[in-house]
């Protein structure tokens, strides 16, 4: 059941790592601010303002 496990590289991980990063990297440059950027729904790029 879990051989497919064993058969997961971490290079396979590395490349998924840097496969989202660069996917987050394209959305926040593409997509308007008001899904990803400063209080965008999907990805917000805003500093966190510590409020509790």
């Amino acid at each position: 059941m879990l051989d497919w496990f064993a058969t997961i590289t971490f290079d396979q991980i590395a490349l998924s790592l840097v496969t989202l990063s660069l996917l987050r990297e394209a959305m926040v440059l593409a997509l308007p601010d008001s899904v990803a950027g400063p209080g965008g729904w999907l990805i917000d790029t805003a500093a966190d303002r510590g409020e509790e």
